[in-house]
């Protein structure tokens, strides 16, 4: 792959994600201002036919250039990577079999790209967690295929501009959360919380919240001895070590109280217990990034939203949303790389006798 100018605009690739659902029609959508394409390249993981069917079901007159690989795009326009030749059938609002099939080949295809860097970012459409399992693909979601397919540890990060949550459990049953959690879990997490803000959003010594397991924080070992037995002494090492760690503090205060305004970033035991109060905050602003990784990967803050399928009244601004991150971190990420990797190297001084 030919070496990246400065000055090039970034290639966004987009996984379309299940056909179904809205994630074509908020990603289209998205490039409906021209202006958009000051900003990057985009190229849509797909085909020809899919992108004109999805754009006359739903109304849309946004124009395209067809191109066999992600090498051949066009800066200055936006671009269909063909994946596949057939044409799929659409069924709007159903979770159907060929909807999680062709999700999964355009995820494949644009990963690949990633990987060899045809791509710059990722921007993935929401997909249906049900209907994308096979017997070639079995993770519970794009968060573990990432994990497993790109170099580093994977962090579940949901930022948007004034609260970004990050969680030590995902995609995992809430009867499982306890057993999962482990002081080298909660430090594994906060390392790369503490990573991510520095690289790839330029705050130079963050400051992290932990929330407890439990309720009120177990309430000193009343209600569960979790957030004592392992969240506490976790804190403890993690503060002697430098790191500005805080908690573990009850989740419904803590942002009942707007306490999470004082800090960089929140660790949240369990998926529901971080991403309700986050939606809550920024629904329709917010911006999933799966931080940790070699490449960067943003999607909307929302589900494939079957219910309002191909009627056309998708709101697009999440998934804008999510596209502005991944140039906006994928720029610190150079800048940090830039600035870090001539550090000053002392210079022995010669003193005359």
């Amino acid at each position: 792959m030919e070496k990246r100018k400065e000055g090039d605009k970034i290639r966004l690739g987009i996984s379309v994600g299940d056909l179904n659902g809205i994630g074509c029609e908020v990603a289209l959508k998205s490039f409906r201002d021209d202006r958009m394409l000051d900003f990057c390249t985009p190229l849509f993981f797909a085909s020809n036919k899919t992108i004109s069917e999805q754009k006359r079901a739903l109304g849309l007159t946004i124009s395209f250039n067809g191109v066999k690989q992600a090498a051949n795009a066009i800066p200055g326009k936006i671009n269909v990577v063909n994946v596949w030749r057939e044409a799929p059938q659409i069924q709007f609002g159903q979770a159907t079999s060929d909807g999680g099939k062709y999700a999964i080949r355009s995820l494949k295809a644009a990963v690949a790209a990633l990987k060899n860097n045809e791509i710059d970012v990722l921007v993935t459409a929401p997909i249906n967690k049900k209907n994308i399992q096979s017997d070639t693909f079995s993770f519970p979601g794009h968060t573990d295929y990432l994990a497993q397919e790109l170099e580093g540890d994977s962090l579940m990060f949901m930022i948007s501009d004034t609260i970004k949550v990050g969680l030590l459990t995902d995609h995992i049953a809430v009867k499982d959360v306890a057993n999962v959690i482990t002081t080298k879990l909660i430090r594994d997490k906060v390392f790369l919380m503490t990573t991510s803000l520095i690289q790839d959003f330029g705050i130079r010594k963050p400051k992290i919240a932990l929330l407890g397991i439990n309720p009120h924080s177990g309430d000193n070992g009343t209600i569960g001895e979790e957030d004592e037995k392992i969240v506490k002494p976790a804190i403890a090492a993690l503060n002697k070590e430098g790191h500005l760690v805080y908690g573990p503090y009850a989740a419904d205060g803590f942002f009942g109280s707007e306490t999470y305004l004082n800090f960089d970033g929140i660790l949240a035991a369990y998926h529901d217990q971080g991403l309700i109060p986050f939606k809550t905050l920024s629904f329709g602003k917010g911006v999933n990034f799966t931080a940790g990784l070699s490449k960067v990967r943003t999607s909307p803050d929302h589900g494939t939203a079957y219910e309002i399928a191909g009627k056309g009244i998708a709101d697009e601004g999440s998934f804008k949303e999510a596209i502005f991150a991944a140039i906006k971190i994928f720029r610190k990420r150079l800048d940090h790389k830039e600035i870090t990797k001539n550090p000053l190297k002392k210079q022995s001084i010669k003193r005359s006798a």
